[in-house]
């Protein structure tokens, strides 16, 4: 997909918070490293001051840590409820927070709780296990997948309404949101939407090759060298890349209808954009919001991005059209 050169730069604020963040030596980080650099990362969006950053959540929804005990683990979820809602069940969004090899659920609580409070939804975001030299990608969705399955086994217990139910997931997240619902789909679990925000959904020898990684190699919040790291714990060799590459799903047919959020200043914005057209070519009625100036992982700093508003408004409708 080829597109034109620009001179389209991501907000000031931005660019100087990340002109002072050291970039990791991916080539020789070591497991203690990764470990040591995703502490201290989720130290940062898990402080009082990052909401100055992240967003403050919406007064209108609870935010609550709640456990998923599962057969062989146990998962911890972030759930948010809407306060004023009376009704007995309640629509499900579930969410899985980006990042791989570091993130936490606790950085979407601007995203997620404006979700909760706006459509009148419980939103369920996974804690998932992190990638590392040992826990490859395959694990992280096996996490949302598990989550997903076990709510809707236990709808009554989490007061939500099994027939309204829509995946949710940013950057990898997205990755584990999109392979869930192909899952749920074989299984015959009935999904309303699903909503993919700067998708990553190829980690085959192709995931380099879109124009927007030639095009924006070096952006603030994502770079080409830390994508070949992901890359690089995602698939371990010997693994089949295209088992966790949902561009690379056989049938994509009968999937419910999707929202993919696109902000053009990324790297992989291609991927969101070829994934868009492969869906509609199976019959999946797609949105695409697509966002000027906003980069990779924007809707996660509304306080430096004002494009994280407007998405965050996109979604809020497109869960409610596809709720009702």
């Amino acid at each position: 997909m080829r597109r034109s050169a620009t001179t389209e730069q991501p907000p000031l604020g931005v660019r100087l918070m990340y002109s002072v963040r050291k970039e990791p030596d991916y080539r020789t980080m070591t497991s203690a490293d990764l470990a040591a650099f995703g502490e201290v990362a989720n130290k940062v969006v898990t402080s009082r001051l990052a909401h100055l950053l992240t967003g403050f959540p919406h007064r209108g929804a609870t935010i609550a840590w709640r456990q998923v005990q599962l057969a062989d683990r146990t998962i911890r979820v972030r759930v948010y409820r809407p306060l004023r809602s009376t009704a007995q069940k309640l629509p499900l969004v579930v969410h899985v927070h980006g990042g791989g090899y570091v993130g936490t659920a606790v950085q979407c609580d601007w995203i997620n709780s404006h979700i909760a409070a706006q459509v009148s939804a419980v939103v369920v975001s996974v804690e998932h296990r992190l990638m590392d030299h040992d826990t490859p990608l395959a694990a992280i969705v096996d996490d949302g997948w598990d989550v997903l399955r076990h709510i809707f086994a236990d709808a009554a217990s989490w007061g939500i309404d099994p027939s309204r139910v829509a995946l949710a997931g940013e950057s990898a997240g997205s990755m584990v949101a999109a392979l869930s619902v192909l899952r749920a789909r074989d299984a015959g679990l009935s999904l309303r939407a699903q909503v993919l925000v700067n998708p990553c959904v190829d980690v085959t020898s192709t995931a380099l090759e879109y124009d927007s990684v030639a095009q924006y190699p070096e952006t603030p919040t994502l770079t080409r060298e830390g994508l070949e790291f992901y890359l690089r714990l995602a698939v371990p060799e010997g693994t089949d890349p295209r088992s966790v590459s949902p561009l690379y799903a056989g049938e994509l047919a009968g999937l419910p209808p999707t929202l993919v959020v696109i902000p053009t200043l990324d790297p992989v914005a291609d991927h969101g954009r070829v994934y868009a057209e492969r869906l509609r070519e199976a019959g999946t009625r797609v949105e695409v919001s697509e966002h000027p100036r906003a980069g990779h992982a924007f809707i996660s700093l509304p306080g430096l991005v004002p494009q994280a508003r407007p998405a965050r408004d996109r979604i809020v409708t497109f869960l409610h059209e596809q709720f009702r």
